[in-house]
């Protein structure tokens, strides 16, 4: 059959550029260029594992991210990128299969410093200062005019070019964005933005940022969460370590679980709950938080011999550390914002999350039945740093002989709120409860109308 000729393949640098940025989120794109500062940061360090056991210190490291609706800028002191990284690999696109991972990263894809820029805005320059093997400082920058470099559909390269540059203060990178894309600028002038920005680095790089790491957004140091479980005579939080073998590599796992907070005294909808609710399940690679305070599937709850979250076992806090040289074995996504479910070395887990978080439930179960007695155990309970956490094979909780069941029956009905309210100041307390106004409504008819003797 004679060939009518050829169709065109090749994707046009628009379409790709909007198929990287689509869907990621703003916030999603400025930790990936955190994640690019921290690798350096890492790999200067010797490229190690990231445990809990580690001691490596970070704190000669810096990074500083500013953010206005005009323009962002994110600034490190974190070895810089080389010249030769420069042109085979940050500024190319397509990753060789020649190329070399770096020792216990968190990039992986070789695409997150660009997709970030392209999501940032569309005048870029990309600065690094680095000692090259002669021990020699060498700077050169990356202009990028995305506007330019999308029309230029002539040329048949995609790469950005790079030129000699002043030197940076210290080796390491910057990253400046003067004209931002419209809805970057309008998130950038949002505070609730970054409100959100500080606290998800702030819960996200809690291990380096436990480990000195500085993070500055907008002149402001970030703090990282204090992650505790509690720990007493009758709590325990479990802590394992093992290790899988996937494709030739090596991945260590470590799973910790407990107790962060005692259990709610009831879940009604109208119970206040204070600050942010924390409990969950957290994935950690490489000791990047990638998963936080998940109830969902992903992690097993509603599948199989396995319960829907409810806001009944809040307090519960379990965290899955995945950890190795190569990144590529970890069970994340592109975005670094969830996990590869179908990752065989997730999948093994699972089991062992699941088995934890049985017991957990089991316990907030039987403890309706011995409320005043739990709280009283759980109120002798002290807070421990994951950190200081010991071996223990499974949660150590509170055990009773179950009571008799008696049948229950559920009563639920509608009222005007403003007759709630003065009902409740009649029992004293105009804050009480929907559920206790219900109770002791309930008892009140019940002693005045029935009786027992």
């Amino acid at each position: 059959m004679a060939s009518l000729g050829h169709a065109a393949a090749n994707p046009t640098k628009a379409f790709f550029v909007r198929m990287i940025t689509r869907d990621i989120a703003l916030e999603d794109c400025i930790l990936d260029l955190i994640d690019n500062s921290i690798d350096g940061a890492w790999q200067l360090e010797g490229g190690q594992p990231m445990t809990l056991n580690s001691n490596t210190d970070l704190s000669r490291y810096k990074i500083d991210i500013s953010i206005s609706p005009n323009s962002f800028c994110i600034r490190d002191n974190c070895g810089g990128i080389t010249l030769d990284d420069a042109a085979e690999y940050a500024f190319t696109f397509g990753r060789k299969e020649t190329d070399v991972h770096e020792s216990y990263s968190i990039g992986v894809y070789g695409i997150g410093m660009k997709r970030a820029v392209f999501k940032l805005g569309t005048v870029i320059k990309i600065t690094s200062t680095y000692i090259d093997d002669s021990d020699n400082e060498q700077s050169f920058s990356v202009p990028i005019k995305v506007d330019d470099w999308l029309n230029d559909e002539k040329s048949k390269s995609w790469d950005f070019d790079i030129e000699t540059s002043n030197p940076l203060p210290s080796p390491g990178v910057e990253i400046q964005v003067d004209t931002l894309t419209e809805n970057t600028a309008i998130s950038f002038g949002d505070p609730a933005f970054l409100r959100t920005l500080r606290r998800i680095i702030s819960r996200d790089y809690s291990l380096h940022l436990h480990r000195g790491l500085s993070i500055h957004l907008n002149g402001e140091a970030i703090n990282g969460w204090n992650i505790e479980l509690r720990e007493s005579a009758d709590f325990a939080p479990m802590r394992i370590a093992f290790e899988e073998e996937v494709k030739g590599g090596q991945v260590q796992i470590e799973i910790l679980a407990g107790m962060a907070a005692p259990p709610p005294e009831t879940s009604d909808p109208d119970e206040k709950k204070d600050g942010e609710d924390r409990s969950g399940w957290y994935v950690i690679c490489n000791g990047r938080v990638v998963l936080a305070a998940d109830k969902s599937s992903t992690v097993g709850w509603g599948t199989d011999g396995w319960p829907k979250w409810h806001p009944q076992y809040a307090g519960f806090l379990g965290l899955i550390l995945f950890t190795s040289e190569n990144a590529e074995l970890l069970p994340i996504t592109t975005t670094k914002r969830s996990i590869d479910s179908s990752s065989w070395i997730f999948r093994q887990a699972v089991p062992r999350l699941r088995e934890v978080s049985k017991n957990w439930t089991n316990y907030t179960n039987i403890r309706k039945q011995n409320l005043e007695t739990a709280k009283k155990l759980e109120s002798d309970t002290k807070s421990l740093p994951i950190f200081n956490i010991q071996r223990r094979e499974t949660v150590a909780l509170p055990t009773w002989d179950p009571k008799p069941k008696v049948k229950m029956a559920n009563i639920a009905y509608s009222v005007p709120l403003d007759r709630l309210r003065k009902l409740a100041r009649g029992f004293g307390n105009i804050n009480m409860s929907y559920k206790d106004v219900g109770y002791k409504s309930f008892d009140y008819s019940y002693d005045e109308l029935v009786d027992e003797e």
